[in-house]
């Protein structure tokens, strides 16, 4: 069969998808990978085939000249997504419908319209027969209605999109006719009569969701969901020779994503924490970006500052891991089984810290804590105490059950004749 991925060019996503398209690239299935052009070059370091589409553009630099841009919600996701850890009660109809206001317009569509008709045409000369889109990656089940593909997201983070949508459709349909508005699928429907179909909810959530997440960290909603294993896979990199040998005492890494201050606004005081874990007999071994290594006015004897280690390769030889939050990071971590101190700042990071610390796996800090003490005295008991070993061992243990890549190819292949060429025609 012929499957089309399709994405926004961001790069931890893309990472997380590619594992499953070479599994099914292995099995026998033609695969190609569709993003915005200047994306090509990532999509086929990875081995896999780039279908270039739209137009680019740079949503970082985007949300950095507007900061009203993307409206973030009170636990770091965007509005109204950051409902999802909410109690059912405490979610009200017009947060839900005042959060798809702003986002439709302001990243969905923005995301999403660059991409359509290029990816409609394709589709409809390539005609695969799945397609598995990013969850915001609409413009993916717009293509997919349009050719009769069956089509999944993948999900890699809470279901925040599915858990606010099942929450808004039933208190929408509790609204008077006049009042009663649906933002999210006003704009979908647009696209109906100029290819050929008819909205449902399938272009929002999908036919089913393929998840990434282990059931102890995600939030559901009440669809069909396929469990696949992350694997991890950071790139094109180069493993360095000093990880050959065996570290001398407990290793820990630290990374904090792009650059700590890319992502925290230097929120996290790493010169402070630096100091703090100086005289603690641990190697540190920090990933820094060459601009934010240059801001460490001192680097103690046991820390090492490197650009770039790739994780998967460093993460098995340490004893703890300190991070943002960010999913790739932390499965990876939970994966080999380490204990993690998380000082999460934004989007799926706090709501996963919460549940990392909730097992026992590891501790959380709100980014804004992240000085030299605090850390020091959670870094501190994560090495000293086993219980948290212990939990991080049922963490790994959990994320070894789900299914490898390879394991559910028959799944994806039954599951795409189950749903091929089935839509309402307009």
């Amino acid at each position: 069969m012929r499957v089309l991925f399709a994405t926004y060019p961001e790069n931890t996503h893309f990472m997380a998808m590619a594992p499953l398209a070479w599994a099914l690239r292995t099995a026998g299935h033609e695969v190609c990978v569709a993003s915005q052009p200047k994306f090509a070059d990532v999509i086929t370091q990875a081995g896999l085939t780039a279908v270039p589409v739209g137009a680019n553009r740079d949503l970082r630099q985007i949300m950095a000249r507007d900061e009203n841009w993307f409206r973030i919600g009170l636990n770091g996701m965007p509005v109204p997504y950051d409902s999802v850890d909410w109690p059912a009660d405490r979610v009200t109809w017009s947060y839900l419908k005042d959060g798809y206001d702003i986002q439709v317009p302001m990243w969905h569509r923005m995301c999403n319209v660059p991409l359509v008709r290029d990816l409609v045409e394709f589709a409809r000369a390539w005609q695969p027969d799945l397609v598995i889109w990013e969850a915001s990656t609409y413009a993916g089940a717009i293509a997919a209605a349009a050719c009769g593909a069956a089509h999944a997201r993948i999900l890699f983070s809470v279901d925040g999109f599915g858990v606010a949508r099942e929450r808004f459709l039933d208190l929408n349909a509790e609204q008077s006719a006049a009042e009663r508005g649906d933002p999210l699928a006003e704009w979908l429907a647009s696209y109906g009569p100029r290819y050929g179909f008819e909205f449902s909810e399938e272009l929002i959530t999908g036919q089913f969701t393929i998840s990434l997440v282990p059931p102890s960290l995600g939030v559901e909603a009440g669809l069909h969901y396929l469990p696949v294993r992350h694997i991890p896979y950071a790139g094109r990199a180069v493993v360095p020779s000093w990880l050959n040998a065996e570290p001398d005492r407990p290793r820990v890494a630290i990374t904090m994503g792009l650059s700590t201050g890319d992502l925290t606004g230097e929120a996290v005081d790493l010169p402070d924490i630096f100091t703090e874990l100086a005289n603690m007999d641990v190697e540190i071994v920090a990933t820094l970006s060459e601009a934010a290594q240059r801001g460490i006015p001192s680097v103690p004897d046991n820390v090492r500052l490197v650009s770039y280690v790739p994780l998967h390769a460093l993460i098995p030889t340490c004893t703890a891991v300190m991070h943002h939050g960010g999913f790739g990071t932390l499965l990876t971590t939970a994966v080999h089984g380490k204990p993690q101190l998380l000082l999460p700042w934004n989007n799926d990071g706090p709501s996963f810290a919460q549940k990392v610390a909730a097992q026992g796996a590891g501790l959380a800090l709100h980014v804004f804590q992240g000085s030299g003490r605090p850390v020091k005295d959670r870094l501190t008991r994560i090495l000293r105490e086993p219980k948290f070993q212990l939990a991080a061992n049922r963490l790994q243990a959990e994320v070894l059950a789900m299914p490898a890549p390879n394991e559910v190819i028959g799944d994806l292949e039954k599951l795409t004749a189950e749903y091929r060429g089935v839509r309402s025609p307009a």
